[in-house]
């Protein structure tokens, strides 16, 4: 679901007919053998070069000193930065920089990359689309009429504490602070939608009553499909949370299949940090710099999905994968909506009774 083989063609076409795409050019890329290019940006030479090629086309509408520094230099110094959260001192050197200069080529390229989220992240919207992201996911589950897992994507950040009001703002319920998103994926782990960047203490339903994708879906945009939420959400006619307390087998299976289909957000989320290591720490942030975190977030989504277009694996696994983050239900619990309440349980009764699950063997 992230882009497919015309937008390749688009790019190179729309470098071609600007007589861009100077083949013979040589890069600053090609200054690095392939294995220390991902050792740097965690991407494959083949990868890093279509993202190089789509960003130069965006590029030229943006207002930067293009006589200091080419867009592949200002690219990978954004790329680097990503991969590890700190610019390297040799890749700055190599461009004549320092380190007080890095954040604004990182701000621009990532505003750049975020706003290439329109043609990289996409939701599935065509009737095709949607039967297929829906067929894989009851593939893994068993459960039909799902177009992806919705989750609160928490990011560490540094708040100061000497500035009360804001600290407290940015504490999340796992006491540490952070900035969160709202994602959502498929079962690829390809992310199709991701907005908002909000102070860690935001409830992740009221992210989703204010956003795009909750507002197109609960009003019956995209037709009677489901996104997987987890127990931070209230269950609607389209957000299918599990059973708190099961009563009986058959609702506990129907929480192990939902466990296990929201289980590819922690990988996905996993996957994505162990790429971007700045999405581990997104330094300090105040309430009005929001804005420069959620393209930092937006440009690293672009990125996974067309990392995942081109295969190329996460680098190994440093320390402990970080669990997903269980959720911030409201305080005082909202209004049971008994339609989305009967929807579920008839779900619940006609797949995941004893004579369903053995008709259609389903793995849980």
């Amino acid at each position: 679901m992230a882009f497919s083989l015309p937008v390749w063609l688009a790019v190179q076409g729309e470098l071609l007919e600007n007589g861009e795409a100077d083949y013979g050019t040589l890069s600053c890329f090609d200054d690095f053998d392939d294995e220390a290019l991902f050792q740097m940006f965690h991407l494959t030479r083949p990868c890093l070069t279509f993202i190089t090629d789509s960003a130069r086309i965006r590029m030229k509408a943006v207002d930067v000193d293009k006589s200091t520094l080419s867009v592949d230099a200002m690219v990978m110094v954004a790329l680097n930065y990503y991969a590890h959260g700190v610019s390297s001192t040799a890749l700055l050197q190599k461009f004549g920089l320092s380190q007080t200069e890095s954040p604004a080529i990182i701000r621009t390229v990532s505003g750049v990359i975020s706003g290439m989220a329109d043609q990289f992240i996409s939701f599935p919207f065509t009737r095709d689309a949607k039967a297929n992201v829906a067929f894989k996911i009851k593939k893994i589950c068993g459960i039909p009429r799902v177009l992806g897992v919705l989750a609160p994507a928490h990011f560490k950040i540094r708040a100061s504490p000497y500035e009360k009001n804001s600290f407290r703002s940015f504490v999340n319920t796992l006491s540490y602070t952070s900035v969160v998103s709202q994602i959502i994926c498929d079962s690829d782990g390809n992310i199709l939608s991701v907005e908002k960047c909000c102070v860690g203490s935001t409830f992740e339903q009221e992210i989703w009553d204010s956003s795009f994708k909750g507002r197109e879906l609960e009003t019956e945009l995209h037709g009677p499909y489901w996104v997987i939420g987890g127990k931070g959400y209230s269950l609607s006619k389209h957000v299918l949370t599990p059973v708190s307390e099961p009563a009986n087998d058959m609702e506990k299976r129907f929480n192990e299949a939902h466990a296990k289909i929201y289980d590819i957000m922690r990988i996905t989320l996993g996957s994505m940090k162990r790429r971007f290591r700045c999405l581990m720490q997104l330094g300090f942030a105040q309430e009005n710099s929001l804005n420069k975190k959620s393209d930092i977030i937006k440009a690293c989504s672009v990125l996974h999905n067309i990392a995942k277009k081109f295969s190329v694996p996460p680098p190994p696994v440093a320390g402990k994968i970080e669990p997903l983050y269980p959720g911030k239900p409201y305080s005082v619990p909202a209004e049971i909506n008994l339609e989305a309440l009967n929807a579920r349980q008839n779900l619940i009764e006609e797949i995941f009774s004893v004579v369903s699950c053995s008709q259609d063997s389903i793995v849980l």
